[in-house]
């Protein structure tokens, strides 16, 4: 049994356990194969892992993305939504409310979080207050094309009320620096795109985890 620690933006410490013996049976979309040199295959396995890791393990307590209403049995493994390019999800709660479908207006509520920076939750809407302190929710268009493709994917199969935990491909992220939602703070924008865009790390075969996400989503409402 092996025990990690991280220390991550937002005030959270994340504590965990996982048995290495079952590590490439739950863990098998994150791995691939590699046939570079050796030495290249293992700097590719350690990134890997690290993915795994922050994804395989709740980062954040539920008690900060559920309210009131109550809960409903939920999938207990990770899953790939249909249609969706890759992105694996994972349900924390299912809600009982209306599915959104092309051209509603959704809102929802949201932490983003940097899988190759070890977590690093880079916007927050329960960050984004109005004058009355209450948190105010990012809304887009669906199918508008305005937010990244993991995003639609993930909300166009949700029901009010559902809170879903999703690992988003790079190909179905952010694939410019005009894509929502974009953190208000100008220098965890920088940070952000100065990552997932570093012509290095590129260059270097970095791009299939460089621009990995991970986002608690709850959808909170739908406008028809």
């Amino acid at each position: 049994m092996i025990t990690f620690t991280f220390h991550v933006p937002c005030h959270y410490t994340v504590r965990f356990s996982t048995l290495e013996q079952s590590y490439n049976s739950q863990n098998a979309f994150i791995t691939s194969s590699f046939n570079a040199k050796k030495s290249m295959e293992n700097k590719e396995i350690t990134r890997s892992r690290r993915i795994t890791v922050l994804i395989s393990t709740v980062l954040f307590p539920i008690t900060f993305l559920t309210s009131s209403a109550p809960s409903h049995a939920v999938v207990t493994e990770f899953y790939e939504l249909p249609h969706s390019g890759g992105v694996k999800a994972l349900d924390l709660r299912l809600g009982d409310g209306s599915t959104p479908v092309k051209g509603d207006q959704v809102a929802i509520h949201y932490y983003g979080r940097l899988a190759a920076k070890q977590g690093w939750c880079f916007d927050s809407t329960y960050d984004h207050k109005d004058s009355t302190g209450e948190s105010i929710p990012f809304t887009f268009v669906l199918g508008s094309s305005t937010v990244i493709s993991g995003i639609e994917a993930t909300v166009r199969s949700m029901k009010v009320g559902g809170i879903r935990r999703v690992i988003i491909p790079p190909s179905q992220g952010y694939q410019n620096t005009n894509q929502e939602p974009l953190p208000p703070n100008f220098f965890d924008r920088q940070r952000l795109f100065t990552t997932i865009f570093n012509p290095t790390r590129l260059a270097n075969g970095e791009g299939s985890t460089l621009g990995t996400l991970v986002f608690d989503i709850e959808l909170v409402n739908v406008k028809h």
